[in-house]
């Protein structure tokens, strides 16, 4: 029996999903994890040998444990972590250690499209859809033309660190239109690279990737020194981002539907059928895929259109073992007794600093209304929900384009926790419907190759779900209330 394979390059770990597509069981499945590498404040660095063994072994795993079953690998569907940037010679060696969405060194390249440059930045977001900040690769390469421009004259090739996966697959350089979007350097709607974004990186069209459509599908031809047990012939479907694949393997494709994801980290996500975009350059839009419409046949678009947060569950974590020195559950369980509100006392979760909604690299977190009747539990109650408080304002620019949610599709580590989802649900006042497998990434990945031809809307359906948790309309009412004051402490922009 034909399975489908969906390789996952995350930040933080490889992961490779195996799934028969006529009952969509998982059969196989494996997890490398990834070191980050930090030589100097601000700067998060991976090794791209690093991150290509932990692809082959990965990969043999699951296809060891395909063959035992009796199954046959059919085809394998790409997702990658965005905003990476690696340098490679002409030969495709490693030029340097990538760089992670993470990593801030471009920071002053960033300030100055806001600030000097403000008109030149504009319009680089309303062409690309990507809000400016150091994370991108647009404001990363223009940090290497100021500060080593030998570096630059050295590469034959910027790509991503999915990009170098795709290399050593198909020794291609190809990049698809979902994981280009993410680079602050590709005119959307001409589906080319963006010339005035070139100029201010400092880099030549020659110098990235040939651009493809998501469900681009090459065979697998093995080269002697790639050992990643599939059979030669195995499709290889170029695939998208994560963040958008994130959205199709949680079933979240028609309208009134939100994605949020808090794994480390944390995004909010519509799919829509346009390129938005959020007047105060805010969100994201990415693009997903294209196909043809199923009542007029005519080519129907799909963008994944949000914001991203850096202060997801990493914020619990730090409450649990730098303010406590306790265990994760514990923690929960602590401010569970702790009426919400938190007895007046607010946390602007902004310990390593914020994309959205704030997209400012420097801010930094703090607790508010402090007093003396606040106890260790007040201040991880008012924490959890300082996180639930920053997604909803998020949320809200979304829905200022898009309509109001209706329901929320919510995955990663923080669905573990029974109370803090039923918080989301009682803040944000929809029902906060819960993804069976929080492997929606690698998910949407096998989805998207499935069936290159029938619309999204039709893949979702596929989609299996958990528990659904519905809001508490008084609690929802009082939670307005705290919003309120927190949305002030803030400062949000209107």
């Amino acid at each position: 029996m034909d399975c489908l394979l969906g390789l996952d390059l995350g930040t933080t770990n490889i992961k490779v999903l195996a799934v028969t597509p006529d009952t969509w069981e998982i059969i196989a499945q494996s997890s490398i994890p990834l070191p980050t590498l930090s030589p100097q404040p601000g700067y998060m660095e991976q090794d791209p040998e690093v991150v290509w063994k932990g692809v082959e072994e990965a990969l043999t795993e699951v296809s060891i444990h395909v063959r035992r079953k009796k199954h046959t690998i059919n085809r394998v569907c790409v997702s990658g972590a965005m905003h990476s940037l690696l340098a490679v010679d002409k030969h495709g060696k490693p030029l340097m250690n990538a760089l992670l969405w993470s990593d801030n060194r471009a920071e002053e390249k960033a300030a100055e499209l806001h600030a000097q440059s403000a008109s030149l930045g504009r319009g680089i977001y309303e062409h690309t859809g990507t809000p400016i900040h150091p994370m991108i690769p647009l404001c990363k390469l223009a940090w290497f033309k100021e500060q080593q421009p030998e570096l630059l004259q050295q590469t034959a090739k910027f790509i991503s660190l999915k990009e170098y996966v795709w290399w050593k697959m198909t020794g291609q350089y190809q990049v698809d239109y979902s994981i280009a979007t993410a680079t602050g350097l590709f005119d959307v709607k001409s589906r080319s690279w963006y010339q005035p974004a070139l100029d201010f990186a400092g880099v030549k069209a020659s110098q990235l990737s040939d651009l493809k459509e998501t469900t681009y599908t090459v065979p697998y031809e093995p080269g002697e020194e790639i050992k990643i047990g599939l059979p030669a012939g195995v499709k290889l479907t170029i695939g998208a981002s994560d963040g958008c694949l994130a959205n199709l393997g949680a079933g979240c494709i028609g309208p009134g539907i939100t994605t949020i994801t808090i794994g480390t980290s944390g995004a909010v996500r519509r799919t829509v059928n346009e390129p938005l975009r959020d007047p105060h350059g805010r969100l994201f839009c990415y693009y997903l895929d294209e196909r043809a419409d199923g009542d007029s046949g005519a080519k129907k678009p799909y963008y994944v259109f949000g914001g991203p947060t850096n202060n997801g569950a990493n914020v619990l974590q730090w409450v649990a073992e730098k303010l406590t020195q306790q265990e994760t559950e514990d923690v929960v369980k602590q401010a569970e007794r702790i009426a919400l509100g938190a007895d007046g006392l607010l946390f602007l979760p902004y310990l390593h600093g914020e994309r959205a909604p704030l997209w400012d690299a420097s801010a930094r977190g703090a607790y508010l209304n402090v007093d003396y009747q606040h106890t260790r539990a007040h201040f991880i109650r008012a924490a959890l929900e300082g996180v639930m408080f920053n997604l909803l304002s998020i949320e809200e620019m979304v829905t200022k384009q898009t309509g109001p949610a209706k329901e929320i599709y919510a995955n990663g580590g923080f669905a573990k926790s029974d109370s803090w989802v039923q918080m989301m649900a009682d803040i944000f006042g929809v029902p906060v419907r819960l993804n069976e497998s929080n492997e929606s990434t690698a998910m949407g990945a096998i989805l998207l190759a499935s069936d290159t031809e029938s619309p999204l809307e039709r893949l979702a359906d596929e989609v299996l779900f958990g528990e659904t948790f519905k809001p508490d309309a008084e609690r929802h009412k009082a939670y307005q209330q705290v919003y309120k004051r927190w949305k002030e402490a803030v400062n949000l922009v209107e």
